[in-house]
């Protein structure tokens, strides 16, 4: 029997599973608002209770590497990685975008005939996180930071079908008009991860604890108020 925590912080879902062969047997969700860095510890300490389990029953931690929300990235591989060194088990890195795909697929979304999944998490504005993949999980473009106009994705949707997923696909459905789209609004979750960090386990596909870094595909920028303190 192999065991996962799995770990998802990427955007504004705070979501932790547990996993055993592959199957979900326990999970924790909550859309609190900034809430990342209050709920994610607790929520696998209870996981742990409720199953009567400890972290070094687990053969690793898998934990969304990003791109996404840059505080929600670094709480959830803070987290991961303190049970990592805790426990002394490995680090398993999912991406965003490929969880997404996975949980389209698991959930049962993706229309027949489809040629392609386009998972996009949400960047502000008209800009999203983005690649494109096969139906069968394979991605087939790097991940970019897209501003969506009505030109995207055009050479995809002269092929046949295509789904668009993920809190950045809702804000473009006005956009891309394409009778070959369809979008479907999800958020990533822990479980949405199973698949491809048992993948990963099975490969011993492990990060390096001390020097793993989230793909946070954008740098980090802080704004200064321009409101006078005194």
């Amino acid at each position: 029997m192999n065991r996962l925590i799995l770990i998802e912080t990427s955007t504004s879902l705070c979501s932790t599973a547990i996993a055993e062969d592959g199957r979900i047997i326990c999970e924790k969700i909550s859309d609190e608002p900034r809430a990342h860095a209050s709920l994610t510890a607790v929520f696998v300490s209870e996981m742990l209770k409720e199953k009567g389990l400890r972290v070094s029953d687990f053969d690793a931690v898998a934990v969304s590497e990003g791109p996404g929300s840059y505080t929600g990235l670094r709480v959830g591989v803070s987290t991961a990685k303190g049970l990592c060194f805790g426990a002394g088990i490995p680090l398993i890195a999912v991406g965003t975008l490929d969880t997404l795909v996975w949980q389209a697929m698991d959930e049962g979304l993706v229309p027949e005939g489809c040629k392609y999944i386009v998972p996009m998490i949400d960047a502000r504005r008209m800009e999203v996180y983005t690649g494109v993949f096969t139906p069968d999980g394979k991605q087939v473009s790097p991940t970019t930071a897209a501003i969506v106009t009505v030109e995207s994705f055009q050479d995809q949707l002269a092929e046949g079908p295509v789904l668009f997923v993920g809190d950045g696909a809702e804000k473009c459905e006005g956009t891309i008009n394409h009778p070959n789209a369809s979008f479907a609004r999800l958020v990533p979750k822990a479980s949405g991860m199973v698949r491809p960090a048992t993948e990963a386990l099975k490969g011993s596909d492990f990060k390096d604890v001390a020097y793993f870094e989230p793909f946070y595909l954008k740098e980090f920028v802080t704004t200064v108020s321009k409101k006078k303190l005194f």
